[in-house]
């Protein structure tokens, strides 16, 4: 399987993401993976390369995205903010729309996620 470090046709790979991110309602969130499985995977990409790298991808898009964007809506598969500098950030503007964490950081997704239905 080919490496893509970024996602051929990126530009268009992040304004859809974006696009995406900017439907997640206030107190949802929403998975890289989700994002990425909800994306038009870009034109001739072999199906099983986009399943192993849009994910990643999506979290590329969501580092460079615009301020109209709510970056702090989508969080990891297994329910957590992804380490980094703007982690607490990015919790407290969750737990300010109501999305509540455990006792390890995570959020019930069976709950808060958005775009499973």
């Amino acid at each position: 399987m080919a490496r893509f470090a970024t996602p051929p046709g990126r530009e268009d790979f992040h304004e859809e993401v974006w696009d995406l991110a900017r439907s997640i309602p206030v107190g949802r969130v929403s998975t890289y993976g989700r994002l990425a499985a909800l994306a038009t995977p870009p034109a001739g990409m072999d199906p099983a390369a986009y399943r192993a790298f849009g994910a990643r991808w999506v979290g590329g898009a969501m580092a460079h995205c615009p301020d109209d964007v709510p970056w702090w809506r989508v969080i990891n598969a297994q329910g957590k903010i992804s380490p980094r500098d703007t982690a607490g950030e990015q919790r407290r503007l969750l737990e300010g729309e109501g999305v509540e964490f455990d006792a390890k950081g995570r959020v019930d997704l069976a709950i808060h996620a958005w775009g499973e239905d």
